[in-house]
């Protein structure tokens, strides 16, 4: 079989008939192989029926949300195409010759996109089309590299084999965002085509909450790609406040650097360090959840990055500050432990503590990943 029509429902009974019927024409006008199958997460108004008296395939999804009824609809698709697009009659799935064609000369996903296809009079309320749409779709551009301009539409075709390969698993809203970035972080050959949205007839409020979804959308790609949550802000940091301490270290006279200024700087060495931190480890529980595949720097880079390693480079940084701070307090001591002059006792004391603290930082990282390594061991085992 070549193509599987997958729409999702929850309470669709107003419109899943009709949208089933005009896949199944488009299937006949085209002379496709293929059918149309109806994911239910749960339907309570006998949207079950009104599919499979229309012409579908209906297969039961228990676990809730949208990508959870996707993922079980495409474990359950016969096609070796997908289309998949809402049942609730905002989409033509009388005209997916676009998609077919994309998916016959090799594209292994085939993204709609509304905003060049055209937007029906009241088909998207303004935050989405202004603001949320654009926003998240320039952050995905941004993110995963890749070019695609309409990064939510509902309405995509795929190559099963492709996509089941990626190991698709949120549940939620945000599947739609994994598809697309896993797809462009393996390299996929992605495509568009325009696509028109009209308003849906299901005649109740949408599932899709603006602010809770949007926000999902975010964070998963945010989590997704910690180099810009983690690693880019982490750097900065790290530069900036180590180039004023050390401005500060080397400095004299007029150009000297006030303790005031040191002691931010240290602040940002320490919190630059604890970024660049997480942004490891967040790549790592990743590649360990099998949500991502291991990045070749990392592959590459294992005997670097192992715990030992770890312990040692923080042992090393927090001997580095306590050295660095029993040197201070014998000066102290020759000086008579009199008073202190803070203007000066305070530019060396500041990196001693600073490098005290990144070297814990960087201990108990370490040590933390190998908790995690020890869970997911544990949890892998027989």
């Amino acid at each position: 079989m070549e193509l599987t029509v997958l729409m999702p429902c929850l309470n669709e009974a107003r419109t899943v008939a009709k949208c089933v019927e005009a896949a199944r024409n488009f299937l006949r006008a085209a002379g496709v192989h293929g059918e149309v199958l109806v994911a239910d997460n749960g339907s309570t108004d006998g949207s079950q029926a009104l599919a499979e008296a229309a012409g579908a395939r209906v297969v039961p999804v228990s676990e809730r949300g949208y990508g959870a009824a996707l993922i079980g609809g495409i474990s359950e698709a016969r096609g070796r195409y997908v289309i998949m697009g809402d049942a609730d009659d905002s989409y033509d799935f009388s005209r997916l010759q676009a998609f077919v064609a994309k998916l016959r000369e090799g594209a292994d996903l085939v993204m709609g996109n509304r905003f060049r296809g055209g937007i029906e009079q009241g088909a998207m309320p303004f935050l989405h089309r202004y603001l949320g749409n654009p926003v998240l779709s320039f952050v995905g551009r941004l993110f995963f590299r890749t070019n695609i301009g309409d990064f939510h539409c509902g309405l995509r075709g795929f190559s099963r084999a492709a996509i089941q390969k990626l190991g698709l698993l949120t549940p939620g809203m945000e599947f739609a965002s994994e598809m697309v970035a896993k797809a462009a972080l393996a390299g996929l050959r992605i495509e568009e085509v325009p696509t028109t949205l009209r308003p849906d007839g299901r005649g109740r409020p949408p599932h899709l909450r603006t602010w809770r979804d949007g926000w999902r959308h975010l964070r998963f790609m945010f989590l997704f790609c910690p180099r810009w949550l983690f690693l880019y802000p982490g750097l900065a940091l790290l530069l900036a406040g180590g180039g004023a301490m050390l401005a500060g270290l080397t400095s004299a006279g007029a150009t000297h650097l006030g303790i005031h200024s040191m002691l931010y700087a240290g602040a940002a060495v320490i919190l630059g360090v604890q970024m660049l931190a997480f942004a490891l480890l967040t790549k790592w529980l990743a590649v360990l959840a099998g949500m991502v595949a291991e990045p070749k720097w990392m592959e590459r880079g294992s005997p670097l990055f192992s715990i030992e390693n770890g312990l040692l480079s923080g042992l090393a940084l927090f001997l580095a500050g306590l050295v660095w701070s029993l040197a201070i307090t014998l000066d102290w001591g020759r000086a008579g432990f009199g008073a202190l002059n803070p203007l000066e006792t305070m530019r060396s004391v500041i990196p001693a503590v600073t490098l005290i603290a990144i070297g814990s930082e960087v201990a108990m990282g370490s040590l933390f990943a190998g908790a995690l390594l020890s869970s997911w061991r544990s949890r892998r085992a027989p």
